[in-house]
């Protein structure tokens, strides 16, 4: 299996640790579930949000769009991925050890450099810290930074389409499972929350 990791951080913007545990784990994937499978046979779970999801759905082709990736906000770097023909399910978590500190005071640095209070030598040393941290990951053996658990599927059902309805406050075309009624007419979420929030 070959993944042009050019193109992934292409689709993501940049190259980061994040985006590479992405790559790892969509790769340990498709070895569990089978290269790239058919569309919507694959299902992946998302435990997070955050940049390794880019690759997953790049690399494995599960999409929102397509309703075969579904986000959990568990904050956790966990990812589901179940197998629908035969409902084969793992769950891959990442290994905490790949996060330990790559010299004593990262911790510190990090912590100055999200508050955005680092000087520009601060600045290049969390950029090469970034560096070094993405090229072990993307580097290392999958055995060293992933444990791959198998679990009882869920299968959710295949992505659907519903009819539209036309929101009675905006105007605009709505999912008719997501429309709220009020007083006998048919609101998106969104009017009806402000609606009720007078």
């Amino acid at each position: 299996m070959t993944i042009d990791i050019a193109q992934v951080q292409h689709f993501h913007g940049h190259m980061c640790p994040g985006l590479a545990i992405g790559i790892r784990v969509a790769e340990q994937a498709l070895l569990e579930m089978g290269e790239r499978p058919g569309d919507e046979e694959v299902v992946a779970i998302v435990e997070t949000d955050n940049c390794a999801v880019d690759a997953i759905q790049f690399i494995t082709g599960c999409t929102f769009g397509k309703g075969n990736l579904i986000h959990l906000d568990y904050g956790k770097n966990a990812f589901r991925f179940i197998r629908r023909k035969d409902g084969k399910a793992i769950r891959i978590r990442v290994k905490p050890d790949i996060w330990k500190p790559l010299r004593p005071d990262e911790d510190v640095l990090m912590k100055k450099w999200l508050q955005g209070a680092t000087d520009e030598t601060e600045k290049q040393e969390v950029a090469r810290l970034h560096q070094q941290r993405t090229e072990y990951i993307l580097g290392a053996p999958l055995a060293e930074l992933l444990d791959v658990l198998p679990i009882q599927p869920q299968i959710p059902a295949r992505a659907r389409i519903f009819n539209s309805v036309t929101c009675a406050g905006c105007g605009e075309k709505t999912m008719e499972t997501r429309v709220r009624l009020l007083e006998g007419k048919s609101y998106c979420p969104e009017c009806f929350e402000a609606l009720t929030k007078r």
